[in-house]
């Protein structure tokens, strides 16, 4: 055996062939052992991440599979039981908090041996459970689901055959983890916020529960749930607008609002992106805010840090939401089966789009 331009082990057969596509192959883990001088067990070790591997068998490996380029074969691991890839369902790429709690899910996953493969699924059931058995189809070794409408049922089937944590759906499970933030918290304490500052008339807007039922409903149901609770504690009326979680949801939504002959002084919308839509409204409308109009939202995604926008919101972490997630998913692998349900205390950050109402 050879070697070839690159520095690959080339068979001679190969390399008598001639031709591109006999020109090379694919680096094997005989070929890492004996790069590093190691047994081929030693590196199968430091491929699966296992226990009782030195940090000077580690970097040896690990020095032997950079200088070679090694790729484990994904679909040989799944075949002898293990693909070491794990997928990641989201409703939407273009979501900025989904976004953050994959960055966090991907942080944590970093320093070991497994890969994300993510999927968008939208918020119909059918299309979601298609997506998340098109992951199971892989042989990932395991999923994190974020935000499913399907019921709590399929979930639960689903949680009995693969390892899962499952992202911002309340009311914990049997077969599953679940990491969720303490959405009725985060409202209330946006509402004693606003009460505080002196307003009477606060809209919220958000989702339907579409077809949940509680306890096991999303973040948004929660969220309502907190806020209604909160404002009749202060003696006020609930106004809710149905809205989705987007920049055109809560645009239509504040449209509305401030179309009223008698409009709101405060929008809380649910989630940071319709308020973004919130916000846009009010400045085709010339209604200023906050002077004339307090607007707040929910999750503390990077656009509402921006001077110019500078949004009051309540911070849920989207970074230790993927974080915890992922180190949820890598515990049920290596063998937990006692269910988890991680909770994320909400925190008040008051900016410069919430002020006191006009007099």
């Amino acid at each position: 055996m050879t070697a070839s331009r690159n520095g690959r082990p080339r068979r001679a057969a190969d390399q008598a062939a001639g031709s591109p596509a006999a020109d090379e192959r694919r680096v094997t883990i005989q070929d890492v052992a004996r790069e590093a001088g190691v047994s081929m067990s030693a590196v199968s070790k430091v491929l699966r991440d296992a226990y009782g591997v030195s940090d000077s068998m580690r970097a040896k490996v690990n020095s032997a599979i950079e200088t070679l380029d090694y790729r484990p074969n994904a679909s040989a691991r799944a075949m002898r039981g293990r693909s070491y890839t794990l997928g990641v369902m989201l409703v939407e790429m273009s979501s900025p908090f989904q976004s953050q709690v994959v960055d966090g899910i991907s942080q944590e996953v970093a320093p070991t041996p497994y890969q994300e493969v993510l999927i968008a699924s939208g918020t119909a059931p059918e299309r979601q459970k298609r997506c998340i058995e098109a992951l199971v189809d892989r042989q990932v070794d395991g999923l994190i689901v974020i935000a499913p409408w399907t019921s709590t049922e399929w979930l639960e089937k689903l949680g009995a055959r693969m390892p899962m944590v499952v992202l911002a759906r309340h009311g914990g499970a049997t077969n599953f983890d679940t990491v969720v933030n303490d959405d009725f918290e985060g409202a209330r304490l946006m509402v004693d916020h606003l009460v505080a500052a002196g307003h009477r008339r606060i809209v919220h807007t958000g989702p339907t529960a579409g077809g949940l039922t509680r306890p096991f409903v999303l973040s948004h149901t929660v969220r309502r749930d907190g806020y209604e609770d909160a404002m009749r504690r202060h003696g006020l009326e609930p106004d809710v607008i149905v809205a989705e979680y987007t920049e055109e949801g809560g645009y239509a939504a504040a449209c509305e609002a401030l179309d009223r002959p008698v409009p709101p002084t405060a929008i809380f919308a649910g989630a940071d992106i319709s308020a973004l839509g919130a916000l846009r409204a009010a400045e085709e409308r010339g209604v200023r805010v906050p002077e004339d109009l307090s607007v707040a939202g929910y999750d503390n995604i990077y656009a509402s840090t921006i001077g110019r926008v500078s949004l009051t919101t309540i911070d849920q972490s989207a970074h230790l939401t993927g974080a915890r997630s992922a180190r949820l998913l890598l515990e049920r692998i290596k063998g937990r089966t006692q269910p988890v349900q991680y909770m994320i205390a909400p925190r008040l950050i008051a900016r410069s789009t919430t002020a006191p109402p006009r007099q």
